[in-house]
């Protein structure tokens, strides 16, 4: 709608007599709207009415390559190119439209190299310019015009400075020092003048943390989070480099302070869960590493083993929570749901729904998988608690039973927990002070 009232109002202020390019382009925009066969009469009205726009003459060049005249087309181009010298812009469109459509032809080649250099003549050092020409020099072996190419770079500009890191990657066997100090001086020149560059200060701290100079590496990105304090990211890379530079007080507290700013920097939280893991915090690590999983999303194994180590440590809370997004990522992982309403059952706060989590575990169970014990044992004692005693009876026999020889911990507490519901029953005692011997064998 606002095309079309667009259009409207330029041809409501379109004068009499001389073709108006707007006008034509107005028209032609309705047309090919309304797919009509004459929008591109209508554009090529416009483009000889203003044969320097831009976008008239890529619509006409395009006609023309789609009706096959890709000499006409270069032409066309090649006009504009020659009246528009001093246009940085439509010297570029032109190389790029050379180097597209030549493949390797070798007039489209000289043509792409003669508009480039002679814009080179007139914006020295441009990185745009030289980004194009260098590969035309490689491919025509001109490795000392390419190479000259480099030096014309501006040292402090982060743009140049990316693109020399970019060139100069393939050099001379014997001139790597030489391209290693020319790219210090580039990376050093352009981040001490634009310290809040992010791509050039992460390219910058990447170079010297791969060369081994970790502590150029830090420096930069202290200089750029000094000048750039809202870069959560590189500030997050700050605190990794911290960690590699053995410096691990400053490591954590960057990090912390990443996480304060936005608790959602799932890098920070990541690197937090595995320095604490390697250092013999595990309380720290489950922490950020359920922080990670919540923000991120994980694989199911993730968030099994993240959960049975919060039901280790004695925290069913934190372990539920956990589990209730595992179980909404992944609904029918039937070990999830068996660990949720294990963590359900252990919670105070919600140990009155783990009955219905339990059926809803068995029934998403496979029938060719056996219930694990410790399932067995938890919901026994739901059973329990609901008074429902030979039921529970039964899940712990079978318990027992499916205890591996060497879980003999686990083992005993399941049977002083069947003694201690016979006992409470009043039934079975004989047998109950039978199984809290057994119990006391195995785990006196």
């Amino acid at each position: 709608m606002k095309l079309v009232t667009g259009i409207a109002c330029i041809l409501g202020t379109a004068l009499p007599g001389a073709v108006d390019p707007r006008v034509e382009f107005a028209f032609g925009v309705l047309e090919e709207q309304r797919g009509m066969d004459s929008a591109p009469e209508h554009f090529e009205k416009a483009r000889l009415a203003d044969p320097l726009a831009v976008p008239l003459v890529e619509r006409g060049v395009s006609r023309r390559l789609e009706a096959g005249d890709r000499a006409a087309a270069v032409k066309l181009f090649r006009d504009l190119a020659t009246a528009r010298p001093d246009d940085l812009e439509v010297q570029l469109l032109f190389a790029d439209f050379l180097t597209q459509q030549g493949k390797g032809d070798s007039l489209a080649t000289k043509l792409a190299t003669d508009a480039l250099e002679n814009a080179l003549k007139k914006n020295a050092g441009n990185p745009q310019v030289i980004q194009r020409l260098h590969p035309i020099y490689q491919a025509a072996n001109r490795t000392a015009d390419a190479a000259a190419l480099l030096d014309l770079l501006t040292p402090d500009d982060p743009e140049s400075a990316l693109l020399y890191a970019s060139l100069s990657r393939s050099v001379v066997e014997g001139e790597e020092d030489a391209r290693r100090g020319k790219l210090d001086r580039h990376y050093l020149s352009a981040t001490a003048a634009h310290p809040e560059d992010a791509t050039l200060a992460r390219a910058a701290s990447e170079y010297f943390r791969e060369s081994g100079r970790m502590d150029l590496a830090v420096s930069l990105l202290e200089k750029h989070v000094a000048a750039a304090p809202a870069s959560l990211g590189l500030r997050t890379r700050l605190g990794v480099l911290y960690f590699a530079a053995q410096q691990d007080e400053k490591g954590i507290a960057t990090l912390k302070e990443v996480l304060e700013i936005n608790p959602q920097q799932s890098l920070a939280h990541q690197a937090l869960a595995k320095f604490h893991r390697s250092h013999g915090n595990p309380e720290l690590a489950r922490y950020h590493s359920s922080e990670l999983l919540k923000l991120r999303g994980g694989s199911a194994d993730e968030f099994l083993k993240l959960g049975e180590e919060w039901l280790a440590a004695d925290d069913p809370r934190a372990a539920r929570l956990l589990l209730e997004r595992a179980v909404f990522q992944y609904p029918d992982h039937f070990e999830l749901l068996q660990k949720l309403a294990i963590a359900t059952r252990r919670d105070p706060e919600t140990r009155e729904n783990a009955a219905r989590l339990f059926r809803e575990a068995e029934a998403a169970q496979p029938e060719t998988v056996k219930n694990a014990p410790a399932f067995l044992v938890e919901s026994a004692e739901t059973l329990i608690a609901q008074g429902q005693g030979k039921a529970a009876e039964e899940r712990l026999r079978t318990a027992i039973k499916a205890y591996p020889p060497d879980a003999r911990k686990e083992t005993a507490s399941a049977l002083r927990r069947l003694a201690e519901l016979w006992e409470k029953e009043n039934r079975n005692l004989d047998a109950a002070k039978s199984l809290r011997q057994r119990a006391d064998g195995l785990d006196p």
